[in-house]
């Protein structure tokens, strides 16, 4: 992806959340030269890869293929002095924009929709060779358990929530014509380098084609402490 691309996207977003009501915190409007003055009192951030993470998957056409994604605490199961257990991230899904198939060995999450359009799923269990399983799927919204068929397409609505276990693959998308979608996750503690498990080979951190300055760093991109 290109760096101005990027950008245009970190923009859209910005002003997208903004019009959901929604606040984000002091450091995701930090520029380059901001981090360079940044001290060890902000590593929760650099270790937690807190903050700005846009990806395209690898295909090359985010529209199509892709996800923003806002990390806005998160835990470390490397790193004892981060506690926390949990993590929480910001999505924004366009219409028909998804997000491949994929499941998280050790983290279990909701998906929460805060408003806009419906957001579609589709899970299938994982069988004991990571492939998908025949069998039928467990879902969780609200309160509301019940039985799917394997891959079913489930809707969530805005309010709505829906629960995702470790090891169960999904894949998710904006329903056409109801508009782009803001989301929620509250989570297990979050490990982008090492829980993921996509279905087919994806490229979960984009190449960067500089072709102009960060609007603002993505969270792998940050610079060490300032002394």
């Amino acid at each position: 992806m290109k760096r101005s691309e990027l950008n245009q996207i970190m923009q859209e977003a910005v002003a997208f959340i903004w019009k959901m009501n929604f606040q984000l915190p002091p450091f995701a409007f930090w520029s380059p030269d901001d981090w360079k003055s940044k001290g060890h009192e902000y590593d929760e951030i650099r270790d937690n890869m807190l903050g700005w993470d846009i990806t395209d998957f690898g295909g090359g056409d985010y529209p199509k293929l892709g996800l923003l994604m806002f990390t806005l605490r998160n835990g470390n199961l490397k790193l004892p002095q981060y506690v926390k257990p949990y993590a929480e991230k910001l999505l924004i899904v366009q219409e028909e924009q998804v997000t491949p198939f994929h499941f998280h060995y050790k983290k279990m999450e909701d998906i929460i929709n805060r408003g806009g359009g419906n957001l579609l799923v589709q899970a299938y269990n994982s069988d004991s060779k990571e492939g998908f399983s025949t069998s039928p799927v467990a879902v969780s919204m609200d309160g509301r358990n019940f039985i799917v068929d394997a891959g079913e397409t489930i809707r969530v609505l805005p309010g709505e929530s829906i629960a995702l276990p470790a090891g169960q693959y999904h894949k998710f998308w904006g329903e056409k014509g109801t508009g782009t979608i803001l989301l929620g996750e509250v989570s297990k503690v979050n490990d982008d380098n090492n829980d993921n498990r996509f279905y087919r080979k994806e490229g979960r951190f984009p190449q960067i084609e500089e072709d102009c300055e960060p609007l603002y760093l993505l969270g792998n991109e940050y610079p060490a402490a300032a002394e």
